[in-house]
């Protein structure tokens, strides 16, 4: 039986499938955009997440098929090669992956190469569930070394540098937004003007697993939002500067605009660049990422002596040690801290009343 068919044998001398096959009760995609999106759709990923993994699994494209994804900018709008989902059980795949696997690492951090295998591999083992594919071509690729970069919190002064950079209002409410609400980026860039509750300074947002929770912020955003809605009632909140192309879903396009919603990737450009006027005079190094925010955040709370169960609330993380990376004191607060316990610093006596 050929298995792209999806029909199951009614006669009954037909052979049964070998053991441990899934057999498919629902027709095969045949491509491998189509299987995408299935897996989008249909695998329960929150809708925070569904934009991110789209782009690296349209980034695995390139090497699966054997072909060198475009480099930086010039990936944005670059049309994928076809690839028929059938070509994922080809047994000269794996030995191809690999090497285009290790160019891969040799472009970008390691972080972003293992989020990107990350996801690959669930949507692979995802269609390997449905019957869709019987091997997994990402067999053999190894996570790299990422250790943990203790400075990744920004310092206050640095926090207060951003907010004083000369910006479009959308980036500056953004990035307001993302560290007043310690927020990850991509629940904040999903979010629409009616999920806002302006006057209490909160809004709903789709979090992690598909839970509805919500974010709270302060005065410095609450000054901004209504100016980047300026009379919009409904669509997304942030949005690009230009018309949304035909293809663009109707749900991540404004009615009232035309324009897309600000897609993650795009966010995390333009804060890279616009902050590289922070990390060195030149402007040459690397900026910051969207995440140092919400990092920054909960750390700058953590200093200020928030308590533990208040740090799980405002970051909605469900235990206390995924929330230890982040409520760890930074550089310049442990300095202050033992300066202060010094025993040989000069305290002056209080005066007379």
């Amino acid at each position: 039986m050929d298995r792209h068919l999806g029909a199951i044998p009614q006669d009954a001398g037909a052979v049964p499938p070998p053991r441990g096959r899934v057999v498919p009760l629902a027709p095969v995609p045949a491509t491998y955009a189509v299987a995408v999106d299935r897996y989008l759709t249909s695998a329960g990923i929150a809708a925070s997440s569904a934009r991110v993994y789209r782009v690296s699994l349209t980034t695995w494209c390139w090497p699966l098929a054997g072909q060198h994804p475009p480099p930086g900018r010039a990936r944005r709008g670059a049309r994928p090669p076809a690839l028929d989902l059938a070509d994922l059980d080809d047994p000269a795949l794996p030995e191809r992956l690999a090497a285009a696997y290790a160019a891969r690492v040799s472009e970008v951090d390691a972080d972003t190469v293992n989020r990107e295998l990350a996801v690959v591999r669930a949507a692979v083992a995802w269609w390997r569930g449905q019957g869709w594919i019987d091997s997994d071509p990402t067999l053999g690729l190894e996570r790299r070394p990422a250790p943990y970069d203790r400075t990744r919190a920004l310092p206050r002064e640095q926090v207060e540098r951003l907010f004083q950079l000369e910006a479009p209002l959308r980036e500056k409410t953004l990035w307001r937004l993302l560290y007043e609400s310690a927020a990850r980026a991509e629940e904040v860039l999903c979010l629409n003007i009616e999920d806002l509750d302006l006057p209490n300074k909160r809004a709903r947002t789709i979090a992690k697993g598909g839970a509805t929770e919500w974010i709270h912020w302060q005065s410095g955003t609450a000054q901004l939002l209504p100016r980047l809605i300026a009379g919009r009632t409904r669509g997304p909140l942030f949005l690009t500067d230009r018309k949304a192309p035909s293809r663009t879903p109707t749900l991540d396009t404004c009615p009232t605009t035309g324009r897309a919603r600000l897609s993650y990737r795009r966010a995390a450009e333009l804060f890279e660049y616009q902050t590289r006027a922070i990390t060195s005079p030149n402007g040459q190094a690397r900026g910051f990422t969207l995440h140092q925010l919400r990092h920054a955040a909960l750390t700058h709370d953590a200093e200020s002596g928030t308590s533990t169960p208040m740090l799980l609330a405002r970051s909605r993380h469900s235990t206390a040690r995924s929330l230890e990376r982040y409520a760890r004191p930074g550089v310049d607060a442990v300095a202050s801290h033992v300066a202060h316990l010094d025993p040989a610093t000069r305290r002056r006596a209080p005066g007379p009343s």
